[in-house]
């Protein structure tokens, strides 16, 4: 069993016989669903909007978000090209809404599917089906981990223990030697970490010296998977360590 705090994040991808739904499994005929475009910061949905219908990604990035009161921001997730978003419509009824929000991250276009067309769609391919069971497994141990990041009141333990599950969802991707670049920014990174940007700058700023991450103008976030592992693990000690050492 893992050691208490010690964080584990596995990815179930790896199943040889479940694969995640995605566009490339839906009708190509154009007969299920509707296009849409939208252009950079553009709202696919808003919080009043009907919870009716799932969305499929067709190309660019689009995050899930909630908001409070006071105007901040938490990214609940970003979709990838092929990926389905807008799946809670299923747990609502006809007039629920969303209490959530999406945007488009870079220009983008998904195919909306009205509930009851899925539904039916599902009916008729137990394979989608299957996958899409899996995709909600997925998300939902992943909404367990991005719980378990939000528990840390320290920020780089929180900061640290969101890039490892966001390092080791990429590396399952893909061959990795152990080293894993993420497409995000500080400022993503922040409205993940419910932190503010600044105390993102600062520890990932901590990380850097440290060698768990790089990055740099025009270069992309590079996690080095390993060491920021042992570092979490309490293997190297912090900087309050440091100090009163």
């Amino acid at each position: 069993m893992p050691r208490r705090g010690e964080p584990q994040f596995s990815d179930h991808r790896d199943c040889q016989t479940l694969t995640e739904l995605t566009l490339d499994q839906l009708s190509r005929d154009g007969s299920l669903g509707r296009v849409r475009s939208y252009r950079k910061g553009a709202k696919v949905w808003r919080p009043d909007d009907r919870s009716n219908s799932i969305f499929f990604l067709r190309r660019g990035q689009v995050a899930v978000m909630v908001g409070d009161a006071e105007g901040h921001e938490v990214i609940v997730r970003v979709i990838e090209k092929g990926e389905p978003f807008g799946e809670l419509c299923f747990c609502s009824d006809r007039e629920s809404l969303r209490q959530t929000f999406a945007r488009a991250v870079v220009e983008s276009e998904a195919v909306e599917i009205k509930l009851a067309d899925f539904m039916n769609y599902l009916q008729e391919n137990r394979d989608a089906l299957n996958s899409l069971v899996f995709t909600f497994c997925v998300r939902l141990a992943n909404a367990e981990h991005r719980i378990e990041v939000l528990a840390h009141r320290s920020s780089e333990e929180r900061l640290g223990m969101l890039l490892l599950q966001l390092a080791t969802s990429q590396a399952a991707a893909g061959k990795s030697n152990g080293e894993v670049a993420l497409p995000v920014s500080h400022g993503e990174l922040a409205q993940m970490a419910a932190m503010s940007r600044p105390h993102v700058t600062v520890t990932m700023g901590k990380f850097r010296r440290r060698g768990l991450v790089r990055y740099g103008h025009g270069c992309p976030l590079v996690v080095d998977l390993p060491s920021l592992q042992s570092f979490l693990n309490g293997e190297r000690p912090s900087d309050e360590e440091k100090e009163q050492a």
